[in-house]
């Protein structure tokens, strides 16, 4: 979920000031120069059509700040963004044709949080990718000007590995609100694996359509789903944990709309918010959504299967059979182990 920003886009020649970074087109130059001379000071805020690569320990996150096609973001293990204004002018967007490339380590991960890491304090990580979805090429997002979706499934928008968000989630609107990531048509060339989305406000990750998959996905007391997709979502989440501890959630997984069958290897969502919780809903499947799941382990939920809007239970297939709203689905040796996680608490 992002706020609205269109950008015009004509070429831009001349010499760049940091030797790290390598001239596109851009069409503002003088702000993108301001851009890379506050990226010197520790400062990410504007925007950039060109290679960066981040090489302090930590930098202030005090707006917006997107890649632009043709432009990428390195950031190498270790770094600390911190989100040091609030609300819905404070994120990090990668655009159609950008990417961004994060070298965390299992020691030393990449941390994007607010001082307070509290959920709704700032927005979130948002991507957007060409790979296709349901929904059609050159997709507005749901709250604005960003395009997504394409007919390349393969795409690539970068490698992400050992990310930790904390605190995201600003309110845009009264129905509304960013997801911890955004995987907007992002396609199965992009690299993702080892993230974590701690206290968001809304959503831990989302899929709009596109194919990428993840491996070890660590999700904790996100307000609403924990793992939620439409638009035709077909990739693959491979070892995702996910833990409720407070009451107010929505499901921990959620799909929508038309099944392109996503596959769920290594699925385990435990809630202890206790039996006064409202909303305890495990896997939640809209309209037609589906998937394939196995080795799935779920604890604590007051519904572990919910199929709303006439969904077909065949459409989700759990240890090679329909979905069971009756069931306890607990397979032995399923529950993952996250004690080697340290990396989440960062």
């Amino acid at each position: 979920m992002i706020m609205t920003h269109i950008f015009s886009k004509f070429s831009v020649m001349g010499v760049c000031l940091l030797a790290t970074v390598a001239c596109t087109d851009n069409d503002d130059p003088e702000k993108e120069d301001l851009t890379m001379e506050n990226i010197k000071k520790g400062i990410l805020s504007g925007s950039i059509a060109a290679a960066v690569n981040l090489d302090k320990s930590s930098y202030k996150l005090t707006g917006s700040f997107i890649v632009k096609k043709g432009g990428s973001l390195t950031i190498p293990k270790g770094t600390k963004i911190e989100a040091t204004a609030g609300g819905t002018d404070v994120y990090i967007a990668v655009l159609k044709g950008a990417k961004i490339n994060i070298n965390g380590t299992a020691d030393a991960p990449v941390v994007i949080t607010s001082k307070d890491a509290k959920s709704g304090d700032w927005g979130g990580l948002v991507i957007c990718g060409k790979a296709k979805t349901t929904a059609g090429s050159d997709v507005t997002a749901e709250v604005g000007g960003f395009k997504y979706g394409a007919d390349d499934d393969a795409d690539n928008s970068g490698k992400i590995n050992y990310l930790v968000i904390k605190g995201t989630g600003a309110q845009i609107n009264a129905e509304s609100q960013y997801n911890g990531i955004s995987f907007y048509a992002v396609g199965s060339g992009t690299s993702v694996s080892n993230i974590a989305v701690i206290n968001g406000a809304d959503d831990g990750v989302e899929f709009f359509g596109g194919a990428v998959d993840a491996t070890n996905v660590y999700l904790k007391d996100n307000e609403d789903d924990s793992v939620d997709w439409t638009e035709g979502w077909r990739g693959t989440l491979t070892k995702t944990y996910i833990t409720h501890t407070k009451d107010g959630f929505s499901t921990a997984l959620e799909g929508d709309k038309e099944n392109k069958n996503p596959h769920f290897k290594g699925l385990t969502a435990i809630s202890t918010a206790g039996p006064s919780a409202s909303s305890q809903i495990g896997l939640q499947f809209k309209q037609q959504s589906g998937a394939t799941i196995t080795d799935l382990w779920l604890e604590g939920y007051r519904k572990p299967i919910d199929m709303k809007d006439g969904g077909a239970l065949r459409n989700v297939k759990i240890e090679g059979n329909n979905a069971d709203p009756n069931a306890t689905y607990q397979k032995a040796g399923a529950k993952i182990d996250v004690s080697s996680w340290s990396w989440v608490n960062r």
